[in-house]
């Protein structure tokens, strides 16, 4: 009898599926060099467990809302065994959903043309920094850094009902 293990493959969409990832995100962090390309076997081509890892290492790093670029430069600086102890940290949870406290201001009178255009503002060369959540295959949510507290507490509660209906 050998006791010898066996590496574990997965079709693409079994691996997507163990990752919580689509099928199209797998491709798409192939495509950018955040995964390596799967050794090509025609329609019988199979992931490792490395993808399997680097996918949940890069959901952990998304739950710390980095964006892809910084990800990609956190991959390449870990070791294997780094890297598995960040893909099996696995993302931060949420808070639990709970109510929206009510704002305790009157709702502010809509802004003019000229204070949108200063509101949108963050820094003084005039660009906005937007932070982006997948929240589904399809389904993205983006927040700007110069967003109000309750505009925040609505986002984390839109993310928390997602994760909570994926759950299901």
């Amino acid at each position: 009898m050998s006791t010898t293990k066996t590496p574990r493959e997965w079709k693409l969409t079994e691996l997507a599926e163990a990752a919580g990832v689509s099928p199209r995100t797998v491709r798409y962090y192939v495509q950018r060099g955040l995964l390596p390309a799967p050794p090509f076997k025609g329609p019988d081509t199979a992931y490792g467990e490395d993808h399997l890892l680097r996918l949940k290492a890069i959901r952990a790093l998304q739950a710390k809302f980095l964006p892809l670029d910084a990800i990609q430069v956190e991959l390449a600086r870990l070791g294997p065994d780094e890297l598995k102890a960040l893909a099996e940290s696995g993302p931060a949870p949420l808070p639990p959903p709970g109510p929206i406290p009510a704002a305790e201001a009157p709702a502010p009178a809509p802004l003019t043309a000229p204070e949108k255009a200063r509101a949108s503002v963050s820094s003084p060369d005039g660009v906005t920094s937007w932070r982006r959540w997948e929240l589904a295959p399809g389904l993205e949510l983006h927040l700007a850094d110069t967003a109000d507290a309750k505009t925040r507490a609505l986002v984390e509660r839109v993310r928390a009902l997602i994760q909570e209906s994926q759950e299901r």
